[in-house]
């Protein structure tokens, strides 16, 4: 597995690396498919969730619920990351790069969410980009042992040069 994971404290600066690093990627010719989180102010006032957005086509998917289900406080919609999941899984064979936006609650805790695409790029021997929060980083090392720690998009550019450096 060829896995690569900004990881800062604050998820929103984790996303800036992540977008610039994609930014400098594709003007230097790779093909990257995958999903980025966009967020709205609603989103980041209430529990952190917004959209994801396709890297691809002009597909986005809702991650938010309007009123959170009974048992939880958490309006975060596996409906819409599953959505979003299922709609890449066909490129991922012809990406030089797959960028999924985070490995966070649902793939941490219900080996759901994105995961099926985390495995497919595994299987076809695509690398990875993503994003880890702290809350999960323990989860993401099980899930993936050799994954790179990324702090800046230069560490992903070098990464992705030198995968075994």
């Amino acid at each position: 597995m060829r896995f690569a994971a900004f990881q800062h404290d604050d998820s929103v600066l984790s996303q800036r690396e992540l977008v610039a690093a994609i930014s400098v990627l594709r003007e230097r010719g790779m093909h990257i498919v995958g999903v980025i989180e966009d967020r709205s102010a609603t989103a980041m006032e209430v529990c952190r969730v917004g959209t994801l957005r396709s890297l691809t086509t002009p597909a986005k998917y809702d991650m938010f619920l309007d009123a959170p289900p009974a048992d939880t406080s958490c309006r975060l919609d596996a409906m819409g990351v599953d959505a979003a999941c299922s709609d890449l899984i066909d490129q991922i064979p012809s990406a030089d790069l797959v960028v999924l936006s985070k490995f966070g609650k649902l793939e941490a805790e219900q080996h759901g969410g994105l995961v099926p695409a985390f495995l497919e790029a595994a299987t076809a021997g695509k690398p990875v980009l993503t994003t880890v929060s702290a809350k999960h980083r323990a989860t993401w090392q099980q899930f993936a042992p050799g994954a790179k720690v990324l702090l800046t998009a230069d560490d992903a550019i070098g990464w992705l040069r030198h995968p075994h450096g």
